[in-house]
């Protein structure tokens, strides 16, 4: 037990913990879910990036500096937007500067305002709450702009004759694409609104589970737990709103009509 109170878990404890890996890969085999060659691969890449990520954050904290802390927020940024481009196979090729620049958006603007104006850092760039922040804003944004993204190309697509008709007789790409944006943008906020629905009553969240369990005060972990929900929700509703508003334009040529999947190729993208 550490000297705040808290149960320490041992190696021996993070070892025996595999057995509930070893339940889940026999329940795949019983079903025949063939699972179990990418759970042993999820689940070294477990271990091996948390325990390194436990080794960086300890010698991050005892040597930061600004430029440090800045650093791993922008590695963070940019794991993000590849994950957000992966999870939309229908979005144009390009966006990656896009992705990036509304998960930048997101993550430097909610970490900061949380960081300086709610939790009221000593130090700007104070590492101990500045990373884990950042981590919580880019993680749960991702979720939330990675739906946006996904369903803005996939229901324009849907509606593709109604948007070509549109255009053709003269509305602006942003009018055509108007419905798409809206219902992108409600997909991509909805799973956050949810969970802030039913935190406290069908579930504890994760961060203030992890702090009672380190020893906190229930009523302390609360409004830890009260801040991140909220910034959790403007960090979607930015990041949502600024990849969506960034990338749907590159369906339509300069002129405003729509791209057809047989002239995509070819097709001029707006500058």
């Amino acid at each position: 037990m550490s000297a705040d109170g808290a149960i320490v878990i041992g190696w021996w404890e993070l070892a025996l913990a595999m057995l509930f890996v070893l339940v889940t890969g026999g329940l795949s085999i019983a079903m025949s879910l063939k699972l179990e060659k990418d759970l042993a691969i999820a689940t070294v890449r477990t271990y091996v990036q948390l325990m390194a990520l436990g080794f960086v954050l300890r010698w991050v904290f005892a040597n930061q500096t600004w430029y440090i802390v800045i650093a791993l927020m922008l590695v963070m940024i940019t794991a993000a937007a590849r994950v957000v481009l992966k999870r939309a196979p229908d979005a144009p090729p390009g966006l990656f500067g896009n992705a990036a620049l509304s998960m930048a958006l997101t993550g430097f603007t909610v970490t900061f305002a949380v960081t300086a104006l709610v939790v009221r850092v000593p130090t700007w760039y104070e590492a101990r709450y500045v990373l884990p922040i950042a981590g919580m804003v880019v993680g749960n944004s991702m979720t939330g702009i990675a739906l946006a993204v996904e369903r803005v190309f996939s229901d324009m697509e849907s509606r593709r004759d109604e948007m070509l008709a549109m255009t053709a007789l003269g509305a602006t790409a942003w009018e055509a694409a108007r419905p798409s944006v809206r219902t992108a943008l409600t997909a991509g906020m909805m799973p956050t609104i949810n969970s802030m629905a039913a935190a406290g009553v069908v579930f504890i969240p994760g961060m203030m589970t992890g702090q009672i369990l380190a020893g906190a005060d229930p009523l302390e972990a609360t409004k830890y737990q009260i801040v991140v929900m909220l910034m959790i929700s403007a960090a979607t509703a930015i990041g949502a709103i600024s990849a969506v508003m960034l990338m749907y334009r590159k369906r339509f040529t300069d002129e405003g009509v729509y791209l057809e999947k047989g002239l995509r190729i070819q097709g001029r993208k707006p500058k």
